[in-house]
């Protein structure tokens, strides 16, 4: 916690003082922009209300200093995406925000001097085009809510939910980081094989049970070097900050082919990224314990447990799903929220994922991605998917319109929306993560 967490703050950009705005001056995301239909290369930029602030204006403007940590931060930015500036580690990332909530806040004297400083530092969100913040080398996906697992299992082995691994170790599996694409880019139904319990062969075809899981991204910021593991006492270090991401799934196409090595096809198609990335600074007010572990669960190994770790190591993250057919849409109908589930539940924290990910000697780099998989409470309206909401479609949702799904239609769009809020603290928002479903091939 510092000054820049000071809630009572406010901002001469007049939308960031709203009470819901997702980008209050406490927050101060970095992301990657440029104005639509130009021909500018993208560039790192931080988002205040509903604007963007261009850091290499600031650098041009002169506002950062001279040899100074947050000057040398804007400088790593000068690449379409945050790598450099994760890559520097906390430190700089910390002074560069410092400096730029001293520059945003009311009264900033720069402002005050020269209120057309805004016309050169500001660009309107709605005018951006955004993209997928880092160049993001490898992407790892956990299973890190046991709600989750719990309820995947109970479907296929009600007798034994959770395979015996689960409460030991955090799984997860790689990804396909080439067709991670940021929010509100179209996401094509995919074909594969599909074999039904009754069918006496596979064919191939698109999916007939696509779904979205609502997970939360973790940016590695510092990287370590191969062969040498993460302390779990250090990994916060290597986490910069988070991001909403969807890791879209043909559940019919998983179930045929996920033994004996796990997903692949059914997952590889696409995984969409909020445009923003929240530091884990700005998360500093709403820290949490690690969610208890019920009686006669095992402890995690020495290399897996840290007592500041359990302490602080949870998030207070709200995570909300909204779902909007095309006819919906078309009627004006908002989009329906179909739920809406707690980070604090989480069984492993970012923490840990980190430190396990690394402590075989893997080297995780600037700008690679760990999410968290699907974020699913105990109650109903907890869960993080389609799969589970429906429980694999035997219980159909029903859309404000009449409609019902089992699982999504062509046409549909998904909405993930994440914030944190407490008493004695401003409100932040993580923004979102959009992406509609268009018909296959």
């Amino acid at each position: 916690m510092n000054d820049t967490h000071r809630p009572d703050l406010t901002s001469w950009v007049e939308s960031a003082n709203a009470p819901d705005a997702d980008f209050p001056v406490q927050n101060l995301p970095y992301g990657v922009f440029r104005r639509r239909e130009s021909d500018e290369l993208p560039r790192v930029g931080v988002a205040i209300g509903d604007r963007i602030l261009d850091v290499e204006a600031a650098l041009e403007e002169g506002v950062l200093g001279i040899d100074t940590p947050a000057r040398t931060a804007a400088e790593a930015c000068g690449a379409p995406w945050l790598n450099g500036l994760m890559a520097l580690g906390p430190e700089y990332a910390g002074a560069l925000r410092a400096r730029l909530s001293e520059l945003l806040r009311a009264g900033a004297p720069e402002h005050a001097a020269d209120p057309s400083i805004a016309e050169r530092l500001l660009v309107a969100q709605r005018e951006a085009e955004l993209f997928v913040p880092a160049e993001i080398g490898d992407y790892t996906d956990f299973y890190a809510s046991v709600h989750h697992a719990t309820n995947v299992g109970s479907m296929f082995r009600p007798d034994n939910p959770l395979l015996p691994n689960y409460k030991h170790v955090p799984i997860g599996y790689h990804g396909r980081a080439s067709s991670i694409v940021v929010s509100g880019t179209p996401v094509r139904r995919p074909v594969g094989q599909l074999k039904g319990a009754g069918d006496e062969a596979p064919t191939f075809a698109p999916t007939r049970m696509l779904d979205y899981e609502c997970e939360v991204g973790f940016y590695v910021g510092e990287g370590n070097a191969h062969g040498e593991p993460v302390p779990i006492a250090d990994a916060e270090r290597h986490l910069f900050g988070v991001g909403l991401v969807n890791d879209w799934s043909a559940r019919d196409v998983q179930a045929w082919e996920y033994q004996p090595l796990g997903p692949f096809l059914a997952k590889n198609f696409a995984t969409t990224v909020s445009p923003w990335v929240v530091t884990m600074e700005a998360l500093a007010p709403f820290r949490a314990p690690a969610a208890p572990r019920p009686a006669g669960d095992p402890p995690p190994l020495p290399y897996l447990w840290s007592d500041a770790d359990q302490a602080r190591g949870g998030i207070a993250l709200t995570l909300d799903v909204l779902i909007a057919s095309r006819r919906m849409r078309e009627e004006g109908v908002a989009p329906a929220r179909v739920s809406r589930a707690s980070f604090t539940t989480m069984y492993w924290t970012p923490a840990q994922l980190l430190a396990h990910h690394a402590s075989g000697g893997c080297n995780l780099r600037p700008g690679d991605l760990l999410a968290s998989g699907t974020v699913s409470g105990p109650e109903r309206d907890a869960r993080g998917c389609l799969l589970e909401l429906t429980w694999r479609g035997t219980e159909p949702l029903t859309l404000p319109t009449g409609e019902t799904r089992k699982f999504l239609e062509d046409g549909d769009e998904v909405t993930l929306r994440g914030f944190c809020e407490r008493a004695g603290a401003r409100r932040i928002g993580l923004g979102e993560c959009k992406g509609e479903v268009s018909a296959a091939r």
